[in-house]
């Protein structure tokens, strides 16, 4: 307790030296425990996500928007596709099931889907209150959505068009709360979900009503015939959905179907694992220039520790001179400058550490208000640790090498010296 007491005094006595130390070690520290933080996070909603999707179904155009928009609900979708014609390849024997979705609409933000019982199924979703729905107009609520806009079974709402919350209201549908998730940290917790014919009712009245066919407009529309010139054949409207969530009993054979979607249809495939792996690698050099950058800010600091004491041995000198000639022995001495390299370090960690999860909070807020997904870790990560002892080695190392002149000073000289 005596060494380290003197040795806080000493870094006291310097304090724009120490404060430079400190800064520059809590600087790195922070960085790349950030980055370790937002790397354990994007992993854990990316990974739970994606679990029994071997494929997505969608109209043409990037594949990993595609997924983006189909399964982690943060992007626009690539447009629409026929119904019809995605049921008739995932009609396959090798599919073992294929959840269709409608998207396009929201409520204050978040996002509505239209799909099927199996889709709650899918993410292992289970009820808070209430029940599936049933019938159209329906709608289950995820848990952070009824937390947040404070909806409970029995409430009604008029969605809107579009993301942004600007789109038009249709407030001539509206949907009625029939069930309340429990939180399952998964994409069930931001979205609202109703059945297909909800969201193809609530749009075509919406169409229906902009081009001024009256109140009947939804049953002519919902139920509309097209004769031929005869009059003889009847045709009910085509429906469209956004993606279709498709999983296969072997993934491998899923291949085969995939490269037919793509070579002989309008659609196009995309596989959730590929696609986030590669986004993962795009990221991932970013990411390594950050830590690399963190790692030289890291060394920086502990050559700072190094000059410091260098340069405070040197001052010093005389002081440690009458020490050693009242008693006090070199190792004693050196073991003292070796705590001031060791407090640096563990001081440097502590502001790093929580340095980053403020950083986290500023992120997490914005995260959430752009995509609804939560960042909040708090305890300290395994990497974290090893990340206590890279600090801890390097302080130490910068301490050790500037200390080792205390077992070269000359008692007699020194003192007669000065």
């Amino acid at each position: 307790m005596n060494l380290l007491h003197i040795s806080w005094k000493n870094l006291k006595d310097k304090p724009l030296t120490s404060f430079l130390s400190i800064l520059l070690m809590s600087l790195g520290i922070a960085i790349i425990s950030l980055l370790l933080l937002v790397g354990k996070q994007l992993e854990e909603k990316f990974t739970r996500n994606i679990q029994g999707i071997d494929m997505v179904l969608g109209a043409k155009g990037s594949p990993l928007q595609l997924i983006l928009a189909a399964v982690y609900q943060i992007d626009s979708p690539t447009g629409n596709i026929n119904m019809d014609e995605a049921m008739r390849f995932t009609r396959n024997p090798m599919v073992q099931s294929a959840i269709p979705l409608s998207m396009g609409d929201s409520y204050q933000g978040y996002r509505i889907i239209g799909t099927t019982p199996k889709y709650i199924e899918h993410f292992q979703g289970e009820f808070e209150q209430g029940k599936a729905f049933e019938r159209a107009l329906e709608i289950v609520v995820g848990a952070k959505v009824a937390r947040n806009l404070g909806l409970k079974v029995g409430d009604s709402f008029a969605s809107q068009h579009g993301y942004d919350g600007e789109g038009d209201h249709h407030d001539e549908s509206k949907f009625k709360v029939v069930g309340i998730l429990k939180q399952s940290n998964s994409v069930l917790d931001q979205v609202l979900i109703t059945p297909l014919e909800s969201v193809w009712a609530v749009h075509e009245h919406h169409e229906a009503e902009e081009a001024g066919k009256g109140a009947n407009a939804l049953k002519l529309l919902t139920e509309e015939e097209h004769h031929d010139e005869q009059g003889e054949e009847h045709h009910e409207e085509a429906k469209e959905i956004t993606a279709m969530l498709v999983k296969f009993r072997n993934p491998a054979m899923g291949m085969m179907i995939s490269r037919s979607i793509n070579e002989n249809s309008t659609m196009q495939t995309a596989t959730p694992a590929i696609e986030m792996n590669r986004l993962f690698a795009l990221m991932g050099v970013g990411i390594d220039t950050l830590k690399l950058i963190a790692l030289v800010i890291i060394i920086v600091s502990g050559i700072s520790v190094f000059v410091s004491l260098y340069n405070s041995l040197k001052e010093r000198k005389y002081e440690m001179a009458l020490m050693l000639s009242m008693g006090a022995s070199r190792t004693k001495l050196f073991l003292l400058l070796l705590s001031e390299g060791l407090i640096i370090s563990i001081i440097g960690y502590v502001v790093g550490v929580l340095l980053s999860r403020l950083g986290l909070g500023i992120m997490a807020q914005n995260v959430e208000q752009n995509f609804h997904y939560d960042f909040s870790v708090l305890s300290l990560l395994v990497e974290e640790l090893w990340l206590l002892v890279g600090a801890l080695v390097i302080g130490l190392l910068a301490a050790a090498i500037p200390s080792l002149g205390i077992y070269k000073i000359d008692i007699s000289r020194t003192l007669a010296d000065d």
